[in-house]
């Protein structure tokens, strides 16, 4: 919970605040009407500093995607212009939150929505209006309160990951599960409040692959028991048309990045599903006292979301994908004539879903290895930044080795396509 403006408690107690308050609303009051008109205009928008040279904090090329370390996606102008006019007037958060959620359920077909602070808040959300739905419960007795009550979440042992975390936050615990009877037995066990399903890891190799139980086979179990059943999506989006499939297959909740390719404020995400749940996120969310209170979203960050829908929805899937084929395309003819390298373009089936470029070669050959070639990239000016697969095993998708290099091209501006074949070629030639 950060804000741009410095808090009043060191100058004035609250008692002290108001009064002062008291005193400017009378010196106004007795002002005349159009010195007050002038005073409260909302002021024009000024060309804006640029902070991060104030700071010294360098600008990069993403040649990675929409990584939150690298600040995932920038807001497309139309998301940009909505968010700096909702920062120019003050409303009321509730009924923000409220038409908001109402206005994106209509536009994603589902029976509500809640704009949260990022997948992880969403998924934070689903397990708190999970854990009410369950137990009755009052939205302050999570996560101390719940001695006795049922807790647990169902998760397959191969789709376990970092984010578990947001599940814990509510007082919930997980359940693994490895076998359909596994799965059958924890759902018939009576204690559950949630399923929690990785959709990205569908598309994984490793421990993530060896999932055995399917989507449609996992709803139909968990709803057998009148489970809910919540999907991460979070980096699931192109295609446009998953905004709405897994609400439309059967999740009671679906949780959304919208930082990634829905390109809205990177703090900010979506929780869509069953209305009677989503309500009950809401009620968990700021600016009330629930597990939500400390992941505020900001008005310009929900009416941010509402902009990056609209954005969204205004594309088809062709044009959702942009010149993206033609940026990995350039880069590859940038490197191709360079003696052992071979260049692939591949698009994973889940997550991240758009082009990728895979240059292959042999350090023995270029004179430079991957983890040189990331360094060189890295400390350059403008630096640029590869996918992480880059030089990593096989995931999410992206049959990588240790001399691959990945770049995503869906996050580069224009121009920077050209940028990054020319270093990348660079890099390549060390020996030449």
């Amino acid at each position: 919970m950060s804000g741009s403006t410095k808090s009043l408690r060191g100058r004035f107690s609250r008692r002290s605040f108001f009064r002062s308050s008291s005193l400017l609303a009378a010196a106004v009051g007795a002002a005349p009407m159009i010195s007050t008109a002038k005073s409260f205009a909302s002021p024009a928008l000024p060309e804006g500093e640029d902070y991060y040279a104030k700071l010294g904090v360098p600008t990069i090329i993403n040649a990675a995607g929409t990584y939150t370390m690298f600040t995932a996606a920038c807001m497309p102008p139309e998301v940009l212009a909505a968010v700096q006019k909702a920062a120019l007037h003050p409303v009321r958060l509730h009924d923000l939150q409220q038409k908001a959620g109402e206005y994106i359920a209509r536009r994603l077909k589902c029976e509500g929505a809640v704009v949260t602070s990022g997948a992880s808040g969403a998924i934070s959300l689903a397990t708190a209006a999970c854990m009410q739905y369950a137990n009755n419960l009052k939205i302050v007795d999570m996560p101390q309160a719940i001695d006795g009550k049922k807790n647990q979440v169902i998760v397959q042992q191969a789709h376990r990951y970092e984010y578990d975390r947001a599940i814990y936050l509510c007082g919930a615990r997980v359940t693994e599960v490895v076998t359909l009877d596994d799965y059958k037995r924890a759902c018939a066990a009576g204690n559950a409040v949630m399923t929690n399903f990785f959709n990205a890891a569908e598309d994984e190799d490793g421990v993530a692959s060896s999932a055995q139980i399917g989507r449609e086979e996992w709803l139909r179990v968990a709803h057998d028991s009148k489970i809910p059943c919540h999907l991460d999506a979070a980096a699931d989006m192109p295609p446009i048309s998953n905004l709405w499939k897994y609400t439309g297959m059967g999740f009671d909740l679906v949780a959304f990045s919208g930082g990634k390719g829905i390109r809205g404020p990177q703090n900010a995400g979506l929780l869509l599903g069953r209305k009677a749940l989503t309500d009950l996120a809401h009620a968990n969310n700021n600016p009330g006292d629930g597990i939500g209170r400390g992941m505020k979203v900001a008005k310009e960050q929900i009416v941010g979301m509402v902009a990056a829908v609209d954005w969204v929805l205004s594309h088809t899937e062709e044009s959702m994908q942009g010149d993206y084929q033609k940026r990995a395309d350039l880069i590859a003819n940038a490197v191709k004539a360079i003696p052992s390298v071979r260049t692939e373009t591949v698009v994973p089936k889940i997550a991240n879903h758009v082009p990728h470029l895979l240059i292959r070669f042999d350090p023995a050959v270029t004179g430079a290895t991957t983890k040189e070639i990331v360094s060189t990239l890295r400390a350059g000016t403008p630096s640029i930044e590869l996918n992480p697969n880059t030089g990593q095993k096989p995931n999410q998708g992206i049959p990588s080795d240790a001399n691959t290099l990945v770049v995503g091209v869906w996050m580069l501006q224009p121009g920077e396509d050209v940028i990054v074949g020319d270093r990348i070629r660079a890099a390549l030639m060390k020996r030449a």
